[in-house]
Formats: structure tokens, C-alpha cells, sequence
């Protein structure tokens, strides 16, 4: 699959087929989304949402939540409005996520499955990561987007005024979005 998106990509290039991308590092409409990695949503959500190449800052993860303040996505937002004029963000949940009540010691299991060995999950742990904290799922999507915006709204390197932080949850089929 990896050399059929290669060869796809060669062309794309070849046929200049980029142009109608172009656009700058700003978003245009100077909002960041954090959602979720979903399938689903890659395609659905910007047209549910009517967002074009360079309107946005897009950040996915698993859940589309924050688990950690200073993790990777929220340094990501702190780029976006300190460096990319961002001064709205979006957290969008979705109906349906795999995330939701996703079990850690399955996880777990799963890596042992596949080769992980034991020696290395005891190495996370002495290392001070809690694996069954930090793979475990979420019960409620829209606790979790709730929980993620309040992280974001008070986090101490956030500004205290001119950033606003709402939280919603799309309909993994329509693309419907519900505000929380």
C-alpha cells in the first residue's frame, strides 16, 4: 500500500496537481481544532464544518482529547496562538470513538501478542509511566471533550483573555456538531 501512495504521489507532484492547495502557515480563519484520528472524520468533518485547505490549524489524536498538559497537542495549540494567531479553538469529539472504553490491560496484551516484551513495559514503568493510566480510554465522549477544554481554557501558559475554547461532538454519520 505504502509504494501505491508513493507512485500516486509521484504523479500528483508531476501534474502539479499541489496548486490548488497553496496557501500560507496562518489559518485564515485563525480557529485550531483538536479532534479525533478517526477515519471517519477526515473527510467528513472540514465539509460538515465548511473548512478549506488553510482555514484551520488541525490537530488529531487518538480521542481528540488532552491526557497530559504538557503532551504534544497542547504544545501544538500553544504554537498556534502564540505563533500562528489562532484566538478560537474547537475540541471535537465524535459519536462512536474507538477511544471510549478503550481497556489499557488489552492493550497491554495486545503488545505482548505482538512482540513487545515484558522487559520493556517494566522499563515504561520504572521509568515512571503508568501504562494502564496512560493507554486507557475515556467512559464519556462528552466528559472528555468537557475535561480537554477545561485543561486548555486553564492551563497556565494559556492566556487568561482573548482565546476562545468551546467544545462540541460530531455525529460520526452525519457530520452533525452539538455544542456542550
Amino acid at each position: 500500500m505504502i509504494q501505491e501512495i508513493k507512485d500516486f504521489n509521484r504523479r500528483f507532484v508531476e501534474e502539479r496537481q499541489y496548486e490548488r492547495f497553496a496557501t500560507s502557515k496562518y489559518p485564515d480563519k485563525k480557529i485550531a481544532i483538536v479532534t479525533c484520528m478517526d477515519t471517519r472524520l477526515v473527510e467528513l468533518l472540514p465539509a460538515a464544518l465548511g473548512l478549506r485547505n488553510g482555514d484551520v490549524k488541525m490537530i488529531k489524536n487518538a480521542g481528540g482529547t488532552i491526557t497530559n498538559p504538557f503532551d504534544s497537542t497542547m504544545r501544538s495549540l500553544l504554537v498556534a496562538v502564540y505563533e500562528l494567531g489562532v484566538n478560537e479553538i474547537m475540541v471535537i469529539g465524535h459519536t462512536g470513538c474507538g477511544v471510549q472504553g478503550m481497556d489499557a490491560t488489552e492493550m497491554l496484551h495486545a503488545m505482548k501478542e505482538r512482540g513487545v516484551s515484558e522487559e520493556h513495559i517494566t522499563l515504561m514503568e520504572h521509568c515512571g509511566i503508568n501504562l494502564k493510566e496512560w493507554l486507557h480510554g475515556f467512559e464519556e465522549t462528552e466528559e472528555a471533550v468537557r475535561e480537554t477544554v477545561d485543561l486548555i481554557a486553564r492551563h497556565p501558559l494559556m492566556p487568561p483573555t482573548g482565546v476562545n475554547v468551546q467544545g462540541f461532538v460530531m455525529d460520526s454519520y452525519t457530520g452533525e456538531l452539538r455544542s456542550l
